[in-house]
């Protein structure tokens, strides 16, 4: 079932949207050379204390971190541990937060002090790919019109997208109903609707679209061993143009500085 959120519900969503993209940002701008994915991890645990909120992954189908870190071949779920960054790779942060009895879900892909042409074009490309699908979300348009958006824009640039994961509904529970596939392949999908919020999130391959998961039964890679991005936004659907949730703006002010 697909659950409509009345405006007090959007309003909490905005601000737990506020709150993860925040400390998105800041585990990001936290990204260096020499710092261990743990250390990462640890920051970000303890930026959502500080903002007093809770991570919605932390022990999630018994997930083992604050927010997933996936680095260069590896696409999503990464755990977090020893490993230690390097210049020029990349690494997808995914931060999930819970307030107020709701979840504000966001990703997105840097590059450890930098990296090349063919990085920052994978980079630039899944979140041109995010825009273009956040795009299509309006009434009257179908989940499929997202998927095709997306789709589109990453195949005419010679990449591919990754196929088992997909977005999602959000609300109340990290994972509702409906499913936002990056791709089409025909069939029809739900109507979008006013009140809806959707996870739309991109996983884009330099090569192969084909992936699979590592003995640690979290992290998925790609399958070729090439590099994958992955850029996330919570948003809502709305009579008009659809409203990215996951927007610093909207941090509540009780909590900005």
């Amino acid at each position: 079932m697909i659950i409509l959120k009345t405006e007090d519900e959007v309003q909490s969503m905005r601000e737990a949207g506020a709150i993860a993209n925040t400390v998105l940002r800041e585990v990001a701008a936290f990204v260096e050379p020499g710092k261990s994915t743990l250390e990462l991890d640890e920051f970000a645990g303890s930026r959502m204390a500080f903002y007093g909120c809770k991570s919605a992954f932390l022990g999630y189908r018994d997930y083992p971190c604050n927010i997933c870190i996936s680095v260069n071949d590896e696409v999503v779920h990464g755990i977090a541990g020893p490993r230690r960054l390097l210049f020029g790779d990349i690494v997808s942060l995914d931060v999930g937060v819970r307030y107020g009895g709701f979840v504000g879900d966001n990703a997105l892909t840097v590059a450890v002090g930098g990296c090349g042409v063919e990085d920052q074009a994978l980079l630039d490309v899944t979140e041109r790919s995010l825009m273009q699908g956040i795009s299509q979300a309006v009434v009257g348009n179908r989940v499929c019109d997202i998927s095709r958006a997306v789709q589109a824009c990453v195949e005419e640039s010679g990449m591919t997208v990754v196929k088992e994961f997909v977005g999602h509904g959000v609300g109340r529970s990290v994972h509702e109903e409906p499913q936002v596939p990056n791709f089409y392949e025909g069939g029809k999908s739900p109507k979008l609707k006013s009140g809806m919020t959707l996870a739309i999130e991109p996983m884009v391959n330099m090569g192969s679209p084909k992936v699979e998961v590592l003995s640690d039964r979290w992290t998925v890679v790609t399958r070729d061993g090439l590099r994958s991005a992955h850029f996330e936004h919570t948003i809502l659907v709305t009579d008009s143009e659809p409203e990215i949730l996951t927007c610093h703006e909207n941090m509540p002010s009780t909590l900005k500085a």
